[in-house]
């Protein structure tokens, strides 16, 4: 136990080595959190998902400087994760509490149209849909365009037309 305390320390009086110390094992540890949250949670990247990275971000940190005791910290990061978990699971089986989680995709540009109410609906801006065509079209205008959709992680998509 003594040697426990000798590399990771306790309290907020920690040296350059246990901080450290606290960070590798920090690092491993969210390393094994982020593979029971599963691919989702980094890589489809929605609001539903950024709540777990910031939450552990902020949550595991403490860890690292000695802010909350290491082990309920851990604990509690653990519980996050976990309730992400079942929540995605949750949302597979369930289409209306996946919409009221994940939210739905817009469509917000249709037949050379703006929708104007999912436009104010979404806070974006036809601005922000033609710097989407700028650069996933190299076009300026949306005459190539049959729709466009803001999907549920933020970002536009561009539907071309048909030739």
């Amino acid at each position: 136990m003594s040697l426990l305390l000798t590399i990771f320390g306790e309290g907020k009086d920690l040296d350059s080595f246990q901080m450290a110390a606290r960070a590798v094992a920090v690092f491993f540890g969210a390393l094994v959190f982020i593979r029971i949250a599963g691919r989702r949670s980094f890589g489809q990247r929605s609001p539903f998902d950024y709540v777990v990275a910031i939450l552990l971000g902020a949550t595991l940190s403490r860890v690292i400087v000695g802010a909350s005791p290491a082990i309920p910290t851990a604990i509690a990061s653990l519980v996050i994760v976990l309730i992400h978990r079942a929540l995605a699971w949750a949302c597979v089986h369930s289409p209306a509490l996946e919409r009221i989680v994940a939210g739905a995709p817009r469509e917000i540009f249709k037949n050379g149209n703006f929708d104007e109410k999912q436009i104010s609906a979404a806070l974006i801006t036809k601005t922000d849909v033609f710097e989407t065509a700028r650069q996933q079209l190299h076009a300026s205008t949306l005459d190539d365009v049959e729709a466009a959709v803001l999907e549920r992680n933020g970002q536009v998509s561009l539907i071309r037309k048909k030739k």
